[in-house]
Formats: C-alpha cells, structure tokens, sequence
C-alpha cells in the first residue's frame, strides 16, 4: 500500500502525520518506507535526526540519475536509508530538489518515482509519502506513484475553502495518470474540541458528505518534544493521548483500506 499525504497548504502536520504513522506500522511488523519529497526535509530530519546531515545518498541524487544518462546506475535501493527504528527506512530529501524541479519537470521524468517504488515492492508492505506544500512536479509525481491519499487539515476557514481545489487536483491526476488513486479521507489535524470554529468546520465537511476520518487528532505540544528529540510519538510517549490517537487513526486506515 502507498500513501502520499498531501496538501498544498502549508503547516497542516504532512511531515507529522506521515512520521507518526510510519513509525506506528513499523512498529506493528511492516516493513515500511518513508519517501520524502519535501525539499525542506522535515521527515527526514524527524526520522534520522543529527545523521540526516551526512548522507551518502538521497531523493536529489535519484532524480538527478534520471536526468543524467550512466553506464552503471545506482540501483534504487542505494537511495533507501535505514532509520533507528526497526522495520522503518526512509527516501532522505535535499534541499537540491527544489533545484532539480524544472528540469525533471521539461524532461518529463513524472513517472520516475512511481517506477522506482515499483521496484522496491518487494522490499516494502507499507510506503508513506511527504510531500511539499504546493502542486508542483514533486506532489504531482507522488499522486502518480500511490495508492491513496490523506488529505491533512488544520480546522480553519482558509483551509476548508482550500480543500475544494485541492479534491479537484486529485481528480484530475486520478483522471489523467492515475486510475487507481483514491482519496482515504481527511486527517483532522490540531483539533482542539473545546473550541466552537474547529467544532462547527469540521462538521461542515461531514455534512458535505467529504471522508473525514476519526479519531481527530488533538493539539500538544508534546508533538514539538517529538520533533525536537527526532523520536515519533509511538517512541517518545506510547502513552500519551496523542500517540494513542495515531494508532487508532492507523489502525482505522488499516481496517478500511489495507495495511
């Protein structure tokens, strides 16, 4: 099965989410690989902390293979790093990506990732994919290469009107590339259920009949301890309320669509 968490809007918890449930199905036996697409690198960073700054091999160096002709290639397994959690590996990002988009875009390398994913099948049960905060080569390439989509979503006016958009996009790819993709649901992100405005957006979107997936995930401030510390929530504070909610969201996603 694989994931891509997308939305074009920015600080909604892509990285925090995708980390968090990756971390939950390694720990449940999955082999499971994290793909990270975001220049920015906050999943690789969450997941290999201090080591991410040393790395023989990343996503920057499998694009730029795609682009540049070699004799002998690396094989697309080189571009898989182990984290310190059993069963977890991740795709490292580099700030080169960002670099790297127009030429990958003018070439018309889209499908490049999907065929690399498709050669690590074998390797993998699970793969879970971060994505920028924008509809670019990068986003559009990982909604080519999955299965399904987590929309994330922060409760706000802005970001419900965005989520129209953003479910037509997906349509799109879903039209034109994509026949397989389905949108699993929408992860409702920062939730603070004491509050009347998340309350009242979030009901709104259940109402449009959109897949709002349960349980919300609540506000902490212990997700910034997570971030800081480079240790997923399930390894940090298994106990925590928090941590709890990313199993039941997990284990609802397993439930309903597949491991």
């Amino acid at each position: 099965m694989r994931r891509v968490v997308f939305n074009q809007k920015g600080g909604v918890g892509k990285s925090t989410i995708t980390c968090n449930l990756a971390a939950i199905s390694a720990q449940q036996g999955k082999r499971t690989l994290v793909v990270d697409l975001d220049p920015q690198g906050n999943s690789t960073q969450y997941l290999l902390g201090a080591s991410a700054e040393d790395l023989d091999a990343t996503l920057a160096d499998f694009f730029d293979q795609t682009l540049n002709f070699k004799l002998n290639p690396r094989d697309t397994s080189d571009f898989v790093v182990a984290t310190p959690f059993e069963h977890l590996h991740v795709m490292p990002s580099h700030p080169l990506l960002e670099e790297l988009q127009g030429k990958l875009e003018s070439r018309y390398k889209i499908y490049k990732l999907r065929d690399a994913l498709e050669e690590l099948a074998d390797d993998f049960d699970c793969v879970f994919i971060d994505t920028p905060p924008a509809l670019n080569f990068f986003t559009r390439s990982a909604l080519i290469a999955a299965d399904a989509c987590l929309i994330p979503f922060d409760c706000d006016e802005f970001s419900r009107k965005a989520l129209y958009s953003l479910l037509e996009n997906v349509q799109e790819i879903k039209s034109d590339h994509n026949r397989e993709l389905q949108v699993e649901g929408i992860v409702v992100n920062q939730f603070q259920p004491r509050a009347s405005l998340p309350q009242k957006v979030v009901q709104e979107l259940i109402d449009e009949g959109l897949p709002v997936l349960q349980p919300y995930l609540s506000a902490s401030v212990r997700i910034k301890e997570s971030h800081e510390q480079a240790k997923p929530m399930i390894h940090l504070d298994p106990k925590h309320k928090l941590s709890q909610e990313f199993v039941a969201l997990h284990d609802t996603l397993a439930r309903k669509y597949g491991a």
